[in-house]
C-alpha cells in the first residue's frame, strides 16, 4: 500500500492500494485528483460517500476531473423552463464537450461504450484508499 503525500510531483504506480487522503480532507462536494497513473485518479465526495475516476475523458482526451460535478439534466415540467435537476453532484461533465458520465458507474449517456475508468475506493480508520 502507498501513501501519496502532499505535493507529490511524480506518478504513482498503478495496480495497488493508494492511501491518498484522509475522509475529512475532501468534503461532501469536493474532490481532488491524486497523480496515480498516467493521468491521475479523482477522488469524490459525494453525500459521504467516495467515488475514484480516472482523469481522462474518452471522447477526445480531455482533463475529466476539471469539469463540472452537477446532476443530471431532465423534463421537469413544474420547473421554469421544463427542466429540473435530479441526482446533483452525482455526475461529471467534461470541460472540453460536456459529456456526462455518472461518478458511480463511469457511463454515459452519450455513447455508453466509451464509459469511463472507476477504481474501487474503501474507507478504513479515516484513510481513505483507492485501489488503481
Amino acid at each position: 500500500m502507498t501513501v501519496t503525500q502532499p505535493g507529490q510531483s511524480h506518478s504513482l504506480p498503478q495496480g495497488r492500494e493508494h492511501v491518498v487522503c484522509t475522509e475529512d480532507e475532501i468534503p461532501p462536494g469536493e474532490h481532488r485528483v491524486f497523480p496515480i497513473g498516467r493521468h491521475g485518479v479523482g477522488v469524490y465526495n459525494v453525500n459521504g460517500v467516495f467515488y475514484a475516476i480516472a482523469n481522462y475523458c474518452p471522447h477526445e482526451g480531455g482533463p475529466l476531473c476539471t469539469g463540472r460535478v452537477h446532476g443530471r439534466s431532465v423534463v421537469a415540467d413544474h420547473a421554469p423552463g421544463g427542466a429540473g435537476v435530479v441526482r446533483d453532484g452525482e455526475f461529471i461533465y467534461c470541460p472540453w464537450h460536456q459529456w456526462g458520465f455518472e461518478l458511480a458507474t463511469g457511463t454515459t449517456a452519450v455513447k455508453p461504450e466509451w464509459s469511463i475508468r472507476t477504481y474501487p475506493v474503501k474507507v478504513l480508520d479515516q484513510k481513505v484508499i483507492v485501489t488503481a
